[in-house]
């Protein structure tokens, strides 16, 4: 077996947990189960990959049974990526139906006749999604295993959620072959982008929570309150229950889905009184806005009900998953007089 090889079967050992270890060699499915059984998952990891790479030098493991073990790795734990979602469109309505064998072929030879030094491996799972992993070269050095770029793709669906590598110059390289391979003819970044890459599908998809509830159970009645006027009692309630219609009318009552940033890049103009005359030259007013929290949408969700914010919250706060976004760019609209007051 090529050192590189058995190299990057131990790095991507170390990288499970331990107590996950076992799992995912059977799910790998490269090792017999006698070979498992003979591994002793008490000791270090250490000493467990340097077993795991023995056996794999028995049964004359190459690069591919080792891309295969990364794709198993990268879609057990998607979270460790940052993953970004494109679109990819028709010029029609037609609709082909889905071959994989053929995809695989297309995707192989659109990307292989750009750069010949390029490792492609691909893996299909129950759910329509095809993880391909690209480790790319260039025209004079071999693939590098460790810059590796991902692709998820659900069939017979426009979208790709891709996690590239720090090679990003191949990016173009890599959209091209995906249009290809799909039978479409051209595709865009949606500017949405996480760690979560089951929250983008969910979004993507309409796949999160949007239903009402329709029956709330009563408070009980607190006896604290009996001496305090039945005026400010009511009005207290009435505000509670406003901005709790507001907040599941923007949110709904299930989880949402798990993004971790937003930014908003503003180009718009300085607002002032054109009698003060403030500026000598009328210039966009530039400024980048990002809101990070490890659940930005949940965080949104909590601050009105927390007394931190008004009801109802800014459209472009609580647009993110209808948008399908969480990268905006805020300009000026279209047909605004200079001198006027008018928001962005």
């Amino acid at each position: 077996m090529d050192e590189v090889v058995a190299e990057y079967i131990r790095r991507t050992v170390l990288k499970i947990p331990r107590d996950e270890i076992m799992g995912v060699l059977r799910k790998w499915g490269f090792l017999s189960e006698t070979q498992l059984g003979a591994i002793n998952f008490r000791q270090t990891k250490d000493s467990i990959s340097q077993e795991v790479v023995q056996l794999c030098e028995e049964n004359s493991a190459d690069i591919k049974q080792a891309a295969i073990l990364d794709i198993i790795y990268n879609n057990i734990y998607p979270n460790k990526r940052v993953w970004s979602v494109y679109q990819m469109k028709k010029t029609g309505e037609e609709t082909d139906l889905f071959d994989f064998t053929n995809f695989k072929k297309k995707f192989k030879r659109q990307l292989q006749s750009a750069l010949k030094n390029v490792t492609i491996s691909f893996r299909e799972y129950e759910d329509n999604a095809i993880w391909i992993r690209i480790a790319w070269g260039t025209p004079y050095t071999k693939p590098n295993q460790y810059k590796t770029s991902y692709v998820v793709y659900h069939s017979q669906t426009p979208y790709v959620f891709i996690s590239v590598s720090v090679l990003k110059s191949n990016l173009p390289l890599l959209c091209q072959a995906l249009v290809v391979a799909s039978n479409y003819h051209d595709i865009r970044e949606m500017e949405l982008r996480s760690h979560c890459l089951n929250s983008l599908k969910d979004i993507v998809f309409k796949r999160y929570s949007q239903n009402f509830q329709t029956h709330y159970p009563k408070q009980e009645k607190n006896v604290a309150t009996e001496n305090v006027d039945v005026r400010i009692i009511q009005e207290d309630k009435s505000e509670k229950e406003r901005i709790q219609r507001v907040n599941r009318e923007v949110f709904g009552d299930g989880p949402q889905p798990k993004l971790e940033f937003a930014q908003y890049k503003l180009e718009t103009m300085f607002k002032s009184d054109p009698k003060m005359d403030v500026l000598e030259k009328r210039e966009p007013f530039r400024c980048l806005v990002k809101f990070s929290s490890p659940d930005l949408l949940e965080s949104l969700k909590s601050l009105v009900p927390a007394g931190m914010a008004d009801a109802p919250l800014s459209p472009l706060l609580t647009c993110i998953p209808q948008k399908a976004r969480n990268y905006f760019k805020i300009r000026e609209r279209k047909g605004v007089l200079p001198g006027s007051f008018v928001r962005p």
